[in-house]
């Protein structure tokens, strides 16, 4: 091939883009433009992955999508959410360190309801049990409100501003607790999407439904014939019975194969050390029948003492039959328990059929300090009392009414039942509050009688001082008419409540 030739050849390689550098920078330009398309790419995906994270974080999720169905009204994740907490929050405080009994573990909060099964539920966990608790309750919420409006209920500006009061404390709690603010207090205990709005709006929700279902209640009025003819229908189930008891247990032995049981031997001598026990208490003549039946246990050998009670009918044990079929204090018996293994000596005191007024009273509680083991030293409670008669000297000094008394009370009572409406309790019945307190309550006072009295439960020791406001309602009749509220009141929420369904959305997945 002459030069020429090959000239030429080369020429029209680079003309049709063959030629060596020619193809080299070709490739070099299309390798550069995929870098670039593959750059631009990564870019995008990377801005769509920040966006996607902010509008995640935004919370707009859960804020603007229907977790809930309820009628006509849709429930974001985030209402869900409040509602669901509410009732985890409800559940721990009324239970406080008991509901581990109930199988709820409330060291982890909310995030660990969905990894503890329930025993409430047959399946499922406490976050099932509680969101079904929590549409339970939306249902009523969203019942009530349709009630409200057709009876033209609404909140005044007032009642809003309470609410608002409410809300300025919860304000104050979670900077205490390193907060900033409500809202981030709410968001961090309650679930996504929960704001401080969201969770006033409920609380205005929830003053509203309380009006309401308050409004409906003075509607309902009985007569005094109906009271009666309800109290008559509980048959003795609602009295109180006063009576003394001692149970003796037969003892349980080894079966030889390491079954601990008792025995028909040892049956029969629980069995006769019980009836000796009897015999020995009709001997004695003393009307006292708690001392009586002691005295009867002492002299049978045993080294301990009887215990008294008082006692709802509907709440007496294996004994309930004897007990409510007896009229004459002292009369006693034998009782053995269905299995036949414990025997109860059992000696009749009296029979309160609740013929008699309520109480009410305001009291102030002072407690006295407990020492390291937990007990009430004479030292602490004399502090407590000496507390107690500068409270109660204070107020002498003062106008010495019941509104200074109240006041009082919401400023230096212990007592944190009543601490913020002026210590008051009202419908007392007997034996509901300690010895001492019941005594002053039931004691012949008139309105305006004060006093202060020791009081002693399992959880405090320490002085009240007590104003007596004044008798309330026959105890019958507000036993009956609460019964008879609480089945009209149930009767109207079930009737309320029957055209509504709580229906899952696409979004309750959101939730919890």
């Amino acid at each position: 091939m002459s030069a020429s030739t090959k000239k030429k050849m080369r020429q029209a390689a680079r003309e049709a883009g063959n030629d060596k550098k020619a193809i080299a920078a070709q490739k070099e330009a299309e390798l550069k433009a995929k870098s670039r398309r593959r750059w631009t790419l990564g870019t995008i995906a990377v801005v769509l992955l920040i966006a996607l994270i902010l509008f995640l974080n935004s919370g707009y999720l859960y804020k603007n999508t229907t977790a809930v169905s309820i009628g006509d009204e849709n429930y974001s994740p985030a209402q869900v959410n409040y509602h669901y907490a509410n009732q985890y929050f409800n559940l721990a405080n009324q239970y406080g360190s008991y509901a581990s009994v109930m199988g709820l573990d409330t060291s982890a909060g909310i995030s660990g309801l969905d990894e503890q099964s329930c025993p409430m539920i047959e399946e499922g966990t406490w976050k099932d049990y509680l969101l079904d608790v929590a549409k339970v309750n939306m249902v009523q919420i969203q019942a009530v409100k349709g009630y409200a409006a057709e009876n033209g209920i609404s909140l005044t500006d007032e009642e809003k501003a309470a609410v608002d009061a409410e809300f300025a404390s919860i304000e104050e709690f979670a900077k205490s607790q390193g907060y900033s603010n409500a809202g981030n207090f709410f968001a961090a205990n309650y679930g996504n999407g929960v704001t401080e709005k969201l969770a006033r709006e409920a609380g205005y929700e929830s003053a509203l439904v309380s009006k309401a279902i308050t409004a409906f209640g003075e509607t309902l009025v009985y007569t005094d014939a109906e009271l009666e003819e309800k109290y008559d229908s509980f048959n003795g189930e609602m009295d109180y019975y006063d009576y003394a008891y001692y149970y003796v247990v037969a003892e349980s032995v080894d079966d030889g194969e390491g079954n601990m049981a008792a025995t028909d031997e040892t049956k029969a001598e629980a069995q006769a050390k019980a009836d000796q026990i009897l015999d020995l208490y009709l001997a004695e003549e003393n009307e006292d029948v708690e001392a009586r039946l002691n005295a009867a246990l002492s002299e049978a050998g045993v080294e301990a003492e009887c215990t008294r009670s008082l006692t709802a009918g509907q709440s007496l044990g294996t004994y309930k039959d004897w007990v409510m079929a007896q009229s004459e204090a002292g009369e006693a018996t034998v009782v053995a328990n269905p299995a036949g293994t414990g025997f109860y000596v059992v000696a009749f005191i009296a029979h309160n059929d609740n013929d008699y007024a309520l109480a009410n009273a305001r009291h102030i509680l002072v407690m006295a300090a407990a020492d390291e083991n937990g007990q009430y030293t004479d030292e602490a409670k004399a502090e407590a009392k000496a507390k107690a008669e500068e409270i109660y000297a204070q107020w002498q000094a003062g106008e010495a009414t019941e509104e200074s008394f109240a006041q009082l009370a919401n400023e230096l009572s212990e007592d944190t039942g009543s601490n913020t409406n002026g210590g008051l309790y009202e419908n007392i019945q007997k034996g509901q509050m300690v010895e001492e307190f019941d005594a002053f309550c039931f004691g012949g006072h008139k309105s305006g009688d004060t006093g202060i009295v020791y009081g002693e439960s399992a959880g405090y020791a320490g002085y009240h001082v007590i104003y007596f406001v004044g008798e309330g309602e026959n105890c019958r009749d507000y036993i009956a008419r609460t019964q008879l509220e609480n089945e009209d009141a149930q009767a109207w929420m079930d009737e309320l409540v029957s055209p509504y369904e709580a229906v899952d959305g696409f979004w309750m997945k959101l939730v919890g």
